[in-house]
């Protein structure tokens, strides 16, 4: 398991912290980590007020979540051996045309090493003539109406951008409306709720932020960001400093697009769900499903599935990584749990385990790519992503957007062609918790 010795620790809590600070007048702050940020506010076009602001909360951002910031206008900082230097760049309420051909191609040429890129509000409203960068930033400005209060949808509760927001975020800004819908391309993290607040064209579905791996980069985007008070709102901080520890690769998320899920558990309900043995799962306020006692295991017993994708949020609640649970795939409905580990596979959570048994792994069977698996996991405290994909006799594993396991089952016994799905509560002493348990049915198919 990789070294729980980040840059942050508590987004929501460095946010709150970050509200008392001020930002420090020099041209750059006073490194505190490897992790380089570059700010990026050229306009060549309408200029926010709120910039200033911006590069100040950016600054306090990172000097306390451990980032070193550098602010510039000047588009010759986009040189190859320049833009080598940072791990991400934030281009915050650019406007028009702001880079040249030469200054374009070393930017294209970091996004394909691996760098970073942030956009914030007016960065939309960037370089429309430049494809690689609208494909970046994921979607064009085309207008907006008046500022104004309105409800965010969160649709994404694992990512370090929205993970501390609740189901709704109700906040005042100026909402812009696209010229295309990102959802087909890029994961969206946030939507408007159109029906609250007057002057949305989007017919409904509206993001308003989300993040995508592109062309072998990573990429985040607000539309929030156009007032000052923005960036003195903790909140919007939380927001902004957790797509930027993304964006740096200090964070892991599974940014790939995602549609076609319906909910199992959505936060409100456990309809359809059933306790088998001992222990027991308790739903807090925030929609999340936290684990006590056991061993036990809460099954979804309203129907089973032969074909699909399930996605589901989780987050360990102790410091040192050992808690232990798992998610169960492919057993026939009973109330007694050992039925699971008999006739189903468990993938499991557990880091501290040995690599058959370890997070990852299908338990007991076959271990995680160990590798990927460090490099993908966020450390206890932090929400991870998995999908577990069962297709005929095939079960792989995604942990924040990365494959790390590919098990084929040939144990009759053991089928996976056709059964349930569950949480398990190991004991006691293990406090894992879940949110957010989604499924996708796919076509039949053999192996």
């Amino acid at each position: 398991m990789r070294s729980t010795g980040r840059l942050t620790t508590a987004v929501v809590g460095a946010a709150l912290l970050l509200g008392c600070l001020s930002g420090p007048a020099a041209s750059q702050s006073t490194p505190t980590a490897d992790k380089r940020v570059l700010v990026f506010s050229k306009t060549a076009g309408f200029r926010h007020d709120s910039i200033p602001d911006g590069i100040a909360a950016v600054r306090q951002l990172g000097a306390t979540s451990g980032f070193t910031v550098d602010a510039t206008e000047d588009a010759g900082a986009f040189t190859p051996s320049n833009l080598r230097r940072y791990d991400a760049v934030v281009f915050l309420s650019t406007t028009g045309d702001v880079l040249g051909d030469t200054q374009q191609r070393a930017f294209e040429d970091y996004i394909r090493r691996g760098g970073g890129y942030v956009g914030v509000h007016a960065a939309a409203d960037t370089e429309y003539d430049w494809p690689f960068y609208g494909g970046l930033a994921g979607a064009y400005f085309r207008s907006h109406p008046a500022i104004q209060p309105a409800t965010v949808v969160v649709e994404d509760r694992a990512h370090p951008a929205t993970s501390a927001l609740a189901r709704t975020w109700q906040r005042t800004d100026e909402w812009y409306d696209y010229r295309s819908n990102p959802r087909e391309r890029a994961h969206v993290l946030a939507s408007l709720d159109e029906s609250s607040y007057t002057g949305g064209t989007m017919d409904g579905d509206h993001p308003i932020a989300w993040c995508q791996n592109y062309r072998g980069g990573r990429a985040f985007y607000t539309g929030g960001g156009h007032t000052k008070e923005s960036y003195a709102d903790p909140v919007f901080r939380a927001h902004l400093v957790g797509g930027i520890l993304y964006a740096v690769g200090e964070v892991r998320a599974d940014c790939r697009p995602e549609a076609g899920y319906r909910p199992l558990f959505d936060g409100t309900s456990l309809e359809g769900w059933r306790q088998a043995g001992p222990g027991s799962f308790t739903l807090d306020d925030d929609g999340t499903l936290t684990s006590s006692g056991g061993m036990g295991l809460l099954w979804y017993a309203a129907s089973g599935f032969s074909s699909y994708s399930v996605k589901l949020d989780w987050r360990m609640s102790g410091a040192s990584g050992d808690d232990n649970s798992g998610v169960f795939v492919g057993f026939p409905p009973s109330d007694d749990p050992w039925s699971a580990v008999h006739h189903g596979y468990e993938v499991q959570i557990d880091a501290t385990d040995v690599p058959e048994r370890t997070t990852g792994s299908v338990y007991g069977f076959r271990s995680a790519d160990l590798r990927k698996r460090d490099r993908a996991l966020n450390p206890p405290g932090e929400w991870n992503t998995y999908e577990i994909r069962v297709e005929g006799e095939r079960l792989r594993v995604w942990l924040n957007g990365v494959k790390i396991n590919d098990f084929t089952n040939t144990d009759p016994v053991r089928s996976l062609r056709d059964g349930h799905l569950g949480l398990q509560n190991h004991g006691a002493d293990d406090q894992v918790s879940f949110r957010d348990v989604r499924i996708k049915e796919l076509p039949a198919r053999g192996d």
